[in-house]
């Protein structure tokens, strides 16, 4: 049971409670699991025989839905009470695979039409519930999180709409720009990274997997990937290179500038293997071009870490990739939305986050300070430990 020394000497704030949209029922039902699991093990080793009310329970799940109108609006309904509890609202923005029907006509869910779910819901347990938390791994508009002309700021102004609601805190991993969380100060906002369990994906999945300066390295492949890169290469002790991308300004295409090449900076790759870490792959062109330049430069093996693996363009390109050579493991995490074909592939490794979700809801829940979940630092030098030993 992770934490449970802060754990045992707290106690919750409220019954803890998870209300799960359509769209992120499957990963709160693993969370659930997983907490439930935490709980009964704390009452064991505590030996509590007068255990709070709505502390250890078989499911913290509580039913809600958000059914439609034949004119395609919607309502927010929980089924089931959930005053003066800890409610925690689980939101999956990218799941297009739902639908909803207007008019006769099938339309699939866009992130708004998720955002405005949440909102439902909120509004459905606003007054009700002691505090409310919203747990949007993949934060809402958090790709249009900065002003660079005559253009809306999108994810501060729902950050905005989510506080005036009432929410207390909002959780989310791997923000595109965690700096967008200046829009509400006075409100909880923690951003969290999935670095060791991308570790501990890569160790269990790959044969003859060295972490040392000669066998492997880290690359950054543009400049908004640095920090997690510097991060990755620092902990494990092991040199860092990074990729820039060179633009054509002078057209658009598809709403950006499309990118003419990109240049690397920094040491040989050659022979070693090479992880290249970033926050999402989208149509996934440019990851691609990234793997394809560092087996030019004659690396071993390459490995594609993201948080979010959206394939907004499907898995051709990749399944071409990895018949040529160019790649060898994708991992992401299970916190998003996946197509069923992603599952298939031989090159695929999941990152699983559900035991550190429940653990960072648990450490909330008992309103103690998250920092001890936060940082990965000790976990990846003790998984380093039995990989050396091993």
């Amino acid at each position: 049971m992770p934490n449970i020394e802060l754990l045992e000497k707290s106690m919750p704030v409220a019954p803890i409670r998870i209300a799960a949209l359509e769209g992120c029922r499957e990963l709160a039902e693993e969370v659930d699991r997983n907490l439930v699991k935490f709980r009964k093990e704390l009452v064991e080793k505590k030996g509590l025989k007068n255990i709070p009310q709505g502390y250890s329970e078989d499911t913290f799940i509580v039913e809600c839905e958000c059914p439609r109108f034949g004119t395609g609006e919607g309502k927010g309904i929980i089924k089931e009470s959930v005053r003066g509890t800890d409610l925690y609202i689980m939101v999956d923005v990218t799941n297009y695979s739902s639908t909803y029907t207007v008019c006769g006509h099938e339309n699939h869910m866009s992130p708004d039409n998720h955002f405005q779910d949440l909102k439902r819901i909120i509004s459905a347990a606003t007054g009700k519930a002691h505090r409310i938390n919203v747990i949007m791994p993949f934060l809402y508009e958090g790709r249009q999180h900065r002003r660079k002309k005559r253009e809306s700021l999108d994810c501060a102004l729902a950050l905005r709409e989510l506080s005036d609601m009432g929410v207390a805190n909002i959780i989310t991993f791997d923000a595109h720009d965690p700096r967008v969380q200046n829009s509400i100060p006075l409100n909880g906002f923690d951003n969290f990274f999935p670095t060791y369990q991308f570790l501990k994906a890569l160790v269990k999945s790959v044969d003859n997997f060295q972490v040392d300066n000669d066998h492997l390295m880290i690359i950054s492949p543009d400049e908004g990937a640095m920090s997690r890169a510097v991060y990755f290469s620092n902990i494990l002790g092991v040199d860092m290179g990074m990729f820039y991308k060179r633009r054509d300004y002078s057209t658009v295409v598809n709403g950006k500038n499309p990118i003419v090449a990109h240049e690397f900076l920094g040491d040989s790759v050659e022979g070693k293997d090479v992880v290249i870490i970033d926050d999402m792959i989208s149509s996934g062109e440019s990851m691609l071009d990234v793997a394809k330049q560092i087996k030019e430069r004659h690396a071993n093996r390459v490995f594609i870490c993201t948080t979010y693996g959206l394939f907004t363009e499907g898995m051709d390109k990749f399944d071409a990739y990895y018949e040529k050579g160019w790649i060898d493991k994708v991992i992401t995490t299970n916190l998003n939305y996946r197509i069923p074909e992603l599952l298939t592939r031989p090159y695929y490794v999941e990152a699983n986050m559900s035991k550190y979700l429940a653990s960072i809801m648990d450490i909330i829940n008992h309103d103690v300070s998250v920092e001890k979940v936060r940082s990965s630092n000790e976990k990846i030098m003790d998984l380093m430990k039995r990989v050396n030993q091993e």
